[in-house]
Formats: C-alpha cells, sequence, structure tokens
C-alpha cells in the first residue's frame, strides 16, 4: 500500500515545492532522505543537468534590469541611493527601506529628476534590518504598492560600523553593528526568498566588505563586530552559492566586497549607535577616541580639547566621505556590472583588488605592522 507522501518528500522530488510545516521534517527525517535518495538514482545525470538549467534565465546571466523589481535595503544614502538612481535608469522598479524616511526620500528626488517612464514605481518604506518584524512588513508594503508577489533583485546593502572592540565599547553596541550588518543580510534573504522564487529569473547581491577576508582598518583601533559580520556575510553568500543550484536554480547570488568607497556610514553609525541620532560623540565617546588616537601615534592627542576630538571625528567622517578612491556612484556601477556579467565574488576598488591579492599571497604575515603600513603606503589609506 503506497503511504501518503510528506511535505518532505514532495520537496525532494521538488526543489521549488513549499514546505509549509517545518516540523514535518524534524518528525520523520528519512523521509527527506531517502525520497532525496530515490530521486538522484532514478534521474539520469543529463536530466539532473537540465533541471539546473531549463528554468528562464538560469543558463545566461541577467543582462537587462528593465521591467524587473529591485529590493534595495540602506536606500537612503551611499552605495543604496547610487544602485537605486543606477537601476531606475534602466528601466528597473525599485523599493527601498532605510531607517531614515528624509534619506530616502532625497534617493526618491534623485531618481526622479530624469522622468520616470510610464508605470515604473519607485517606493519607499521605513525598516530596521536587524528587526524581522520590520522586514516582513516591508515585504508587504511593497507587495501592495508594486503590485506584484514576485522580485528579480535583492541588495543587502544596510551596514553601519561601530562596537569594535569587545573590551572597550559595550556589549549593546557591539550587537548593534552585528545584527545589523549580519542579522540585516541573513533575514533579508529569508523575508524575500519566496519572492525571488517566484520570478523566473533572479539575484540576489549581498554587500561584505573586505573585511569579509581581512579583519581590520588599522593598527590602532579594534575591529571585531564588523568584520565578524562581514566574514559571516561572505560565508552565507559562498554556501548560497550551491543551496540556490539545488533548489532553486534560477536564483543567482553574488557576495560584495568593497575597499574604501566614499559614503556616509561614519556619521551614519554615529546616528544609529547614538540614542539621540546625534552625529556628535558622547563624553564617553570623546575620552575613548582621544585613548584610541594616543594609541595610534597621534601627536599630542592627550593634551587636545574636547572640542577638539568633535572636529577630528568630523573631518574623518568628512574625509572617509570626499577622499575615498572610489565613489559610491563607481561602487553602483561596479556591482550591477557584476551581476550582469553573473560574477559571485565581486571586489569594488583597485584598493580591494590588491588587499585580496595580499592576503592570499602571505595570509600569515596579514595582520603584522609591516603588512598594514605597506598596503596602506600602497593605495594611500588613511583609516586606522
Amino acid at each position: 500500500m503506497q503511504q501518503p507522501r510528506s511535505d518532505c518528500t514532495r520537496a525532494a522530488n521538488n526543489p521549488r515545492a513549499e514546505i509549509t510545516d517545518a516540523e514535518d521534517c524534524l518528525a520523520d527525517p528519512l523521509s527527506f532522505a531517502d525520497a532525496a535518495l530515490l530521486h538522484f538514482v532514478r534521474a539520469p545525470v543529463g536530466a539532473m543537468t537540465k533541471k539546473h538549467t531549463d528554468k528562464g534565465g538560469a543558463e545566461s546571466p541577467m543582462k537587462d534590469f528593465a521591467g524587473k523589481i529591485a529590493v534595495i535595503t540602506g536606500g537612503g544614502t551611499g552605495m543604496g541611493r547610487e544602485l537605486a538612481r543606477q537601476l531606475v535608469a534602466e528601466g528597473c522598479n525599485v523599493a527601498m527601506c532605510d531607517v531614515s524616511e528624509a534619506a530616502m526620500a532625497e534617493t526618491k528626488r534623485l531618481c526622479e529628476i530624469e522622468k520616470l517612464p510610464q508605470g515604473l514605481r519607485v517606493t519607499t518604506h521605513v525598516a530596521d534590518v536587524s528587526i524581522e518584524d520590520h522586514l516582513k512588513r516591508f515585504r508587504d508594503e511593497l507587495a501592495e504598492q508594486q503590485k506584484t508577489d514576485r522580485i528579480h533583485l535583492l541588495f543587502n546593502n544596510a551596514g553601519i560600523g561601530g562596537g569594535g572592540s569587545l573590551f572597550t565599547n559595550t556589549r549593546e553596541q557591539w550587537e548593534r553593528t552585528f545584527n545589523i550588518c549580519w542579522g540585516g543580510v541573513y533575514l533579508g534573504v529569508r523575508t524575500f526568498l519566496p519572492m525571488l522564487v517566484a520570478a523566473d529569473e533572479a539575484h540576489i547581491v549581498n554587500t561584505a566588505s573586505v573585511n569579509g577576508f581581512w579583519a581590520s582598518i588599522g593598527m590602532g583601533q579594534a575591529h571585531t563586530a564588523y568584520s565578524s559580520a562581514k566574514f559571516a556575510v561572505k560565508g552565507f553568500t559562498e554556501a548560497l552559492i550551491n543551496d540556490l543550484r539545488l533548489h532553486a536554480p534560477h536564483v543567482k547570488c553574488s557576495v560584495v566586497m568593497p575597499g574604501h568607497i566614499g559614503t556616509s556610514i561614519v556619521s551614519n553609525s554615529r546616528k544609529v549607535q547614538s540614542a539621540d541620532g546625534s552625529e556628535r560623540l558622547n563624553a564617553d565617546e570623546v575620552a575613548l577616541t582621544r585613548k584610541r588616537m594616543v594609541a595610534a601615534g597621534v601627536p599630542d592627542a592627550d593634551k587636545m580639547s574636547d572640542e577638539d576630538i568633535q572636529a577630528a571625528f568630523a573631518e574623518r567622517a568628512r574625509s572617509f566621505l570626499e577622499d575615498a578612491p572610489t565613489t559610491a556612484a563607481q561602487a553602483a556601477k561596479i556591482i550591477l556590472d557584476g551581476v550582469k556579467a553573473e560574477r559571485w565574488r565581486i571586489l569594488v576598488g583597485e584598493d580591494a583588488g590588491r588587499l585580496d591579492e595580499r592576503v592570499r599571497a602571505t595570509p600569515e604575515q596579514a595582520y603584522d605592522r609591516a603588512f598594514y603600513e605597506s598596503f596602506t603606503q600602497e593605495v594611500g589609506w588613511r583609516l586606522g
């Protein structure tokens, strides 16, 4: 007598089947394993290969964004803003989220400077990507406002800095950075995966960093929260490549590893980490910044007034934005070109490429002072 097929069995025979109750698999784990084995035995090699390539868009890269729908997290400033502008210029509908409604309004205004093609939609949604309920609300709003049950592009771009040290930063600061930079990517994929799978072709773009393969910004400053998150993003995206090939081969993914890009991340991070949204440092942060400057060998840092420290922080934020070797617009173009070329690994900026080569060539020396000094002299970094 034939036994009823569980959701797990159906999923094994149909990679795009929806498992409505995850507990079915836990209660009867062998049903999934047996079904998967039978599926493997029954299917000739050619048939299995075809299964991974016969879905529309699975064999060839997504060359054209016109008429597609893109989701961008962190769309208020920086690379998120430039991704939105360039996608709209190519005729792509955009739904963006950010914690700043005002910043998104400016992004939308810039997108609409040139008259949008008839029917093209640019929607904005306030959301903290570290909170799953916010992302679910974002998903539901965009489905209604964009009038769709599917999306084609997901850019998990939102991120902040801060919380660099387990010793000098609070646990709250550390976890705030980690939960946005890593949790935002994980929850973003979880939330929007059904809408991506529903499309004929789709692409997930997760923003890591050069700090996803080199956990440092200098000898004088710890960088644990951000680097840990970016290592997680890189590993998750690489693991996702095969997961998608097996279960949703028409969905591709890429990990983006930018070097120094001209964005407002320094000032924005301060706003997000602070209780009042201020760009100015509080008294404890002034003292910590002074201590870091002394450790880094900044002349007379111990004699600087609190206002001098505030001015130095403001100058660092300005310099990070304005003196970067790669602009946010250039970075966005590199990312979109990488998606069109279906590259799973997208290094952004000449500094990122050079650092990647150096770390691969001499991994044991990657955290030595000589390595850092030689590299920063070569590319002109002044970050740590």
